[in-house]
């Protein structure tokens, strides 16, 4: 699995139509790399958002991929991503400038920064179900949007009821664009979102100018930022951190509320395992306040969250561009190139998870559960882990523990439960619950 002189055979597999590959398929087909891994192995080449590239399976390949970065690989995303996102984002940046920058956006993220966000978002969640209770029967997945764009806008930009303003109906737009063919015509999604973008943009500068002119503020993430520094003392720039601020509502948001109506559907299908949960609030008592440190006495939803993270996880892998030719299982993987790491298809590999399409949270009752670095990688790993990785474990634990302490639901018949795969995972009806109180 190093760089090599020898010429390798690269990965088999098809490049589809000429110019847009099989990016068709990729979007729309929630099967699309299992079936070709049925076909062709670990291993298989395609053409996707008009690049060569090679799909990778498995712990081997997750570890292959992800110590080599800056090295063998860097990130690198679809154009229509990389223009929506904008160059300033973290998620595009690298080496020096990705390590200094990312040690800034950190520390909105540090653990006494988490710790104050709590019970702003216990505020929040205790509104939105008090709502769902009242309307009784709902399609849950646009509500639970909702609620997170109103999370996240709160705890990062300081915004209330966000999801009522046009900054929703803009950021609505921008994500149905990410993943899609980047054709900048008006009726297209891309043309669309690149339009919400730009009115983003706007509003984006005019809180964080407003917020420059007021007095110093760490209630949330970018009172945070407009003072944090890197170890030279630079501060973000105005262009700069408008794009930082698009991604982290992004990644606060888009990824979070998959997570969340994947727990909801897992637990009305599996009501064994929900009623675990509500045991353990009953014995750590239900008058036990939910804050941050409380929430870690929490073992066993901690289990629960992990294995809907395994079985549903929000994002189905990573691009890398190949800064080197390589080799990897027998196969060359050129220069220029790019790789796709799967974490959806890993978590499903019956080797490193025995019974992997049964939920079962056991599986990560001990330390032996759970598996060698790749094997197990929802929020990605190495030096480009998910910076919000905690700020999504801490809403969704207190989302869960909130809900399974006063709350129950049931899905209502005659809906598709299958999940659409873009932007990501989510049932196809929109998940249609009959909600009350206990």
């Amino acid at each position: 699995m190093t760089a090599t002189n020898n010429v390798k055979p690269v990965p088999p597999g098809s490049f589809g139509l000429p110019v847009i590959g099989e990016s068709l398929a990729f979007v729309t087909d929630g099967k699309f790399a299992q079936k070709r891994h049925q076909k062709y192995g670990d291993v298989f080449k395609t053409q996707i958002f008009g690049q060569p590239t090679v799909v990778l399976k498995g712990a081997d390949a997750n570890r292959f991929v992800l110590t080599q970065e800056n090295q063998s690989f860097e990130v690198t995303w679809p154009t229509s991503t990389r223009r929506l996102l904008g160059n300033a984002s973290l998620a595009l940046q690298h080496g020096a400038e990705h390590q200094s920058r990312r040690k800034i956006l950190y520390q909105a993220f540090q653990p006494r920064a988490l710790a104050s966000y709590a019970e702003t978002m216990l505020a929040i969640t205790q509104r939105y179900v008090r709502a769902w209770t009242q309307t009784g029967e709902l399609t849950w997945y646009p509500e639970l949007r909702k609620y997170t764009f109103d999370v996240a806008c709160k705890l990062l930009v300081g915004v209330d009821n966000a999801s009522q303003t046009r900054l929703c109906d803009d950021f609505e737009t921008w994500c149905a664009g990410l993943f899609m063919l980047p054709i900048e015509l008006p009726w297209t999604r891309f043309g669309k979102a690149m339009k919400a973008r730009s009115q983003m943009m706007v509003e984006l500068e005019r809180l964080i100018r407003q917020r420059q002119q007021m007095p110093a503020s760490q209630t949330d993430a970018l009172g945070l930022l407009l003072s944090a520094e890197d170890e030279n003392g630079d501060r973000l720039g105005l262009e700069e951190l408008k794009e930082q601020v698009l991604l982290l509502l992004f990644a606060g948001h888009e990824t979070l509320t998959s997570a969340i109506a994947s727990f909801c559907l897992l637990m009305a299908q599996y009501p064994e395992v929900f009623a675990k949960v509500r045991a353990e609030q009953e014995s750590l008592g239900v008058d036990l306040p939910l804050t941050f440190e409380n929430l870690k006495q929490m073992t066993y939803l901690e289990q629960v969250l992990k294995e809907v993270l395994r079985l549903i996880p929000p994002v189905g892998g990573g691009f890398r561009r190949v800064l080197k030719a390589c080799e990897f299982q027998g196969y060359q993987i050129p220069e220029g190139w790019t790789v796709l790491y799967q974490i959806g298809s890993t978590h499903s590999d019956g080797q490193l998870y025995p019974n992997p399409d049964q939920f079962d949270p056991e599986r990560f009752g001990s330390e032996a559960g759970s598996p060698a670095f790749g094997g197990y990688v929802p929020f990605g790993a190495g030096l480009r882990e998910c910076l919000g990785k905690e700020f999504a474990r801490l809403e969704m634990k207190l989302f869960a523990a909130l809900l399974a302490r006063e709350y129950t639901w049931e899905l209502l018949p005659n809906q598709d439960l299958s999940l659409a795969a873009v932007p990501t995972p989510h049932p196809q009806d929109g998940l249609k619950v009959r909600f009350g109180r206990r």
